[in-house]
């Protein structure tokens, strides 16, 4: 299993989230969302795959990003102790 970060932007104004963000609590096995439209989740689907399924979410003029970030170095700050943890756990 890997981790992807997704990081999205729903540019029209008043744009509903909840159906995106249902379909990303679907295909993960559990996630970090500590930050606004950002996520890193836990599966088995490619980056790919993930985005092929969160496109239909989205409006034709919204932004999408997926990456896998199993095994990368990095640093963080100011986060809660359970959201530090998933990171070191996860990533």
């Amino acid at each position: 299993m890997k981790t992807l970060f997704i990081g999205y932007d729903l540019n029209r104004p008043g744009q509903d989230y909840a159906s995106l963000i249902k379909e990303i609590k679907e295909v993960a096995n559990g996630y970090w969302h500590n930050l606004d439209s950002t996520w890193l989740i836990r599966t088995e689907k490619t980056c790919t795959q993930l985005r092929d399924t969160l496109r239909p979410h989205m409006d034709k003029g919204d932004e999408l990003l997926v990456m896998d970030i199993s095994g990368v170095n990095w640093a963080a700050s100011g986060f809660s102790p359970s959201g530090n943890e998933w990171l070191h756990k996860y990533v």
